[in-house]
């Protein structure tokens, strides 16, 4: 495994010429597009980049972006490939690990989810504050990658504070600030009304089938770590309604222009903070 991250990490740096890559963010469901809003420095698509996988989900377009935000080198991942698709849990998490390599300090996730908190409703941008990872999977096990972090890392604080704070600041000028436990599963298929309510009752507000392997291996690294929920449907048995991909994407299409005036913003905040 180390060799293929260090193999990615190779070609990505002479494409960069050697630049150190500040901040990541990884676009899910919602934030197609967000990258056009850089001129970029350099552009790749993950089938040319060894080792990165290709996303097959609609929303995700698989393509990297290298764009400077306040002076400061950022990477923009438009999409992931999920564990759903069949892929090996420590392939997922290649493209943190090779960007950790070349020097960020700090990574923001975003997702689509199904809301259970009856605070949130569909178009709400939850800041995720914890995780419970319900898939008995975990990208960490195998032999341990001393380079990045300990055997055992701990797992008090995922979702940085001071990261969280500045997300509170920055929202009050595009939305209601709220935040919750966002709960894995694997999916593809959505959780039935019986494990949302077991999602519920053991402390989530949120499921989703995508972000906890990333966070897990940033904070085995030491990386700030950020995430964000867009709320797109209210998870079954919440909802009277049956669920529908289509349904998700189309509140994410309509919540996309405040989300992503609100990352920009955000963006150009935490690169300030590191200049």
């Amino acid at each position: 495994m180390i060799e293929k991250i260090t193999e990615s990490k190779a070609f990505i740096s002479e494409i960069i010429e050697g630049k150190t890559i500040e901040s990541v963010i990884v676009l899910g469901s919602g934030m197609s597009g967000f990258e056009e809003n850089y001129k970029p420095l350099y552009q790749l698509n993950y089938s040319e980049i060894p080792n990165f996988l290709q996303p097959s989900i609609e929303g995700h377009s698989g393509k990297l972006s290298i764009v400077n935000i306040e002076g400061k080198i950022t990477a923009i991942l438009s999409g992931r490939a999920h564990f759903y698709e069949g892929y090996p849990i420590q392939e997922l998490v290649i493209p943190i690990r090779t960007f950790i390599m070349l020097g960020a300090k700090t990574l923001i996730l975003t997702n689509a989810a199904g809301g259970i908190s009856s605070e949130y409703i569909p178009g709400d941008i939850v800041a995720i504050t914890d995780h419970i990872n319900l898939t008995g999977d975990n990208p960490l096990i195998g032999k341990n990658l001393e380079e990045f972090g300990p055997r055992f890392p701990d797992m008090s604080e995922v979702y940085n504070s001071e990261l969280l704070t500045l997300a509170e600041k920055v929202a009050k000028n595009h939305f209601e600030f709220k935040t919750g436990v966002y709960a894995w599963f694997t999916g593809p298929s959505y959780e039935t009304p019986a494990e949302v309510n077991f999602a519920k009752n053991i402390g989530a507000d949120l499921v989703g089938m995508s972000t906890v392997p990333e966070a897990i291996v940033a904070k085995h690294a030491g990386i700030k770590t950020v995430a964000f929920s867009l709320v797109t449907n209210l998870a079954a048995g919440i909802s009277q309604n049956p669920l529908d991909h289509n349904e998700v994407i189309e509140i994410a299409e309509k919540s996309k222009v405040k989300l992503q005036n609100f990352m920009k913003e955000f963006l150009s905040e935490i690169n300030i903070g590191n200049n």
